[in-house]
Order: C-alpha cells, then structure tokens, then sequence
C-alpha cells in the first residue's frame, strides 16, 4: 500500500471516529446544555420584565442561577461538560464536515469552526466558575462589550472594524430569524420519528424562538454600530443590556416577555434538536 492511500484509509477512519457513537452524544450533550443556558436567561428575562431586575439575564446569570441550586455544583459540572461536548462536535464538523450533502463545504466548515472558538470560550467560562473562580467570565456580559469594544475603536480604522462587526451581527440575527420562520430547520431534524404533535410543537418552540433569537442578535448589532458611529463605547451592549432594551420600546414591558418567553423557547428547542438532530 502506497502512502497516498495508507493517508486516505486514515482520513476515511478518523472521518467516521468522527461520525462515531461518542461525537454523537458530545452533540446531544452540548445541544441540552445550549437549551439550559438559553431556558435559564429567557426565565430571567421574564423576570425583569416583571420588575425584578437584580439578575442578569445573560450566560453568567444562568450559571449564577444553575449554582444556587441544591446540588448546584454538580449541577455545573454537568453543564461545563456539555458545553466541552458542543466545542468538541464543532471542531469534528470543522475537520471533517458535518451531516448532509453539502457538510464538508468550505463555507460549513469554516461557521463550525467559529463556533468551535465560541463554545470552547463559553465551556471555559462554566468551567472556571465550576472550579471556584467565583465568575462565569470576567464580568457582566455588558461589561466585555463595552471593554472589547473600547479596545477595538481605538486600534487604527477601530471604527470601521466595530461597525463592520456590528452589520455582522445584524445580518447574523436576520439570518437566524428568517431561517427560524421559514423552518429551514427542518432538514437537519429526524422528521419521520416524530409523531405529527410532536412537530407541531417542535415548529412553535423553533419558528418562536429562532425568531426571538434572532431579533436579539440583531438588536445588539445595531448597538455595537451605533458604538462606532458616536465611538462610544458604552453605547455597545451584551446580552443583558440588549433585554433590557426591549422594555424601552414603545411597546413597553410587553414586548420584552415576547422576547423573554421565546428565549425560553428556543431552550425547549434545543432540546428536541438534542433529541432529533441529524449528527
């Protein structure tokens, strides 16, 4: 056997390693501790929208949450570990491609391999605060985008870079929205095992929480813009502030317990996407 094909017999082998049984459950794992994080923060966002505002409807304020509870620590663990499941999954589909015809695509490839950094960043948050750090990361979610923020303007063309991030995320949350109502979901589900109740539901907690989802990150992209239009930092907002937000609205309170509630579920669809999705 020559070195050419002793090298594509390997690819071949760590392709379905990758594929394997063990990748399989890292992806569910990762998929219901996603649902979690995002279940937690819509139940906060409800909450403030309701007039407590003292916690902070973002990743830290669910683990905070998550570690309030009996058993909080192990509770933690679990969830930290999950969420390495989730890296480890994106960083398989970054190598090797993902599920579908057009898996091993550049353009597939190269978004799981951003979202491999992502979750790799936020497994290490869970894991610092599991560890006794005493913070789910270095501060408020508010406080890191207005820190990096503040660092990116003042790098040369800092305001360029800012707003092109800041369109970034709008398109991002577009996307994510429009793709949610138009159910593009669907291809990636295992349709035929559910029962026509279950994907009725499963279409209420996607179509509703895609949409939410994705109006949030549409709505923290014009922030950030607005940052670098008035370079201000303090004008870019994380995950918290953005919530908040919505309350400011003309349409008041209400239109932040929309957002809350389908904040909450998308975490329900994170788990039925933990329990049909195509690996």
């Amino acid at each position: 056997m020559n070195a050419s094909a002793t090298a594509r017999t390997g690819r071949i082998k760590a392709r379905r390693a990758a594929r394997g049984s063990g990748v399989e459950y890292a992806a569910r794992a990762g998929l219901t501790a996603r649902g979690v994080i995002y279940l937690l923060v819509g139940v906060l966002a409800l909450r403030i929208a309701f007039g407590d505002g003292k916690k902070q409807a973002d990743r830290n304020g669910a683990v905070a949450e998550i570690a309030q509870q009996p058993f909080g620590a192990v509770l933690l663990w679990a969830l930290a570990v999950g969420l390495v499941g989730m890296a480890l999954w994106r960083l398989s589909e970054a190598c090797f491609g993902s599920a579908g015809p057009d898996g091993r695509a550049a353009k597939k490839r190269l978004l799981s391999a951003g979202r491999f950094v992502f979750y790799a960043f936020v497994a290490y948050s869970v894991l610092s605060f599991a560890a006794g750090s005493g913070s789910g990361g270095k501060g408020s979610s508010d406080q890191q985008s207005r820190d990096v923020t503040a660092k990116v303007l003042n790098l040369p063309a800092g305001q360029w870079i800012v707003g092109a991030a800041g369109v970034g995320i709008v398109v991002a949350g577009l996307l994510i929205g429009g793709r949610a109502v138009l159910r593009k979901y669907h291809k990636k589900l295992k349709l035929g095992q559910m029962s026509a109740r279950t994907r009725r539901l499963v279409d209420v907690t996607g179509v509703g929480g895609g949409a939410a989802r994705g109006l949030v990150f549409a709505a923290a992209g014009c922030f950030a813009v607005r940052a670098a239009i008035d370079y201000e930092p303090d004008r870019a907002k994380g995950l918290d502030d953005t919530i908040r937000s919505f309350a400011h609205t003309p349409a008041g309170p209400w239109l932040l317990v929309c957002v809350a509630a389908g904040l909450v579920l998308f975490g329900l669809f994170s788990f039925a996407m933990a329990r049909w999705r195509r690996i």
